[in-house]
């Protein structure tokens, strides 16, 4: 098994490269940075959770929140989905970020009863989008095949990493209100250590 990272691990510094060609420092200097593991480009689930976080993306922002979301798959493959996807994201074709946050691949991203659910549903969606013109009718490669597992991590400006999780099945990930909460209960501890520090 992969090593997993833990909450209070320190994180180290580095520039990641977006598909898109922007460069973004992580951790950030001032803000929360949420990394997202999602599995292969064009995958259903990962898609219409990433619709709910396009669709919350000010609430997000205002939590003092930069989403990133890493794809294993490459930048040809992303391309495909570019209007589709938030503004940071990171192709790792080659898993390099995978491998150095423990993020796993497993029958059980598809076989587990919980994931049953969530994939018809997208499924269901992305047939429903296509039938209303609203998208097309695609067929994705699955770059590193379709058994990846999703994964979040929080980090924060001072390079800890305050919560992590690590998906069971294809569709176990934070929910925006359960970032929000991590991000409110960070932003929560550091106002009650400006009150200490300033009562000193």
């Amino acid at each position: 098994m992969t090593q997993r990272l833990e909450p209070g691990t320190r994180i180290a510094s580095r520039t990641l490269s977006t598909a898109s060609g922007e460069q973004l420092a992580v951790p950030h200097a001032t803000q929360l940075v949420h990394l997202q593991f999602r599995r292969f480009a064009g995958c259903p689930v990962c898609h219409l959770h990433l619709r709910e976080v396009i669709r919350r993306a000010r609430e997000i922002a205002a939590a003092g929140i930069i989403d990133v979301v890493f794809f294993h798959s490459s930048v040809g493959e992303l391309r495909e989905y570019a209007a589709e996807l938030p503004r940071y994201v990171v192709a790792d074709s080659e898993l390099q970020w995978y491998r150095e946050f423990g993020v796993e691949s497993g029958a059980r991203a598809l076989l587990d009863p919980r994931a049953y659910g969530p994939i018809l549903r997208a499924v269901f969606q992305t047939s429903l989008r296509v039938a209303r013109g609203r998208d097309k009718l695609r067929f994705p490669r699955a770059e590193n095949g379709r058994l990846g597992l999703p994964a979040d991590f929080l980090i924060a400006p001072d390079q800890q990493l305050m919560a992590a999780k690590y998906g069971r099945h294809a569709d176990d990930q934070w929910s925006v209100d359960e970032l929000l909460a991590l991000a409110g209960g960070h932003r929560e501890q550091h106002s009650q250590s400006d009150v200490s520090l300033t009562e000193k």
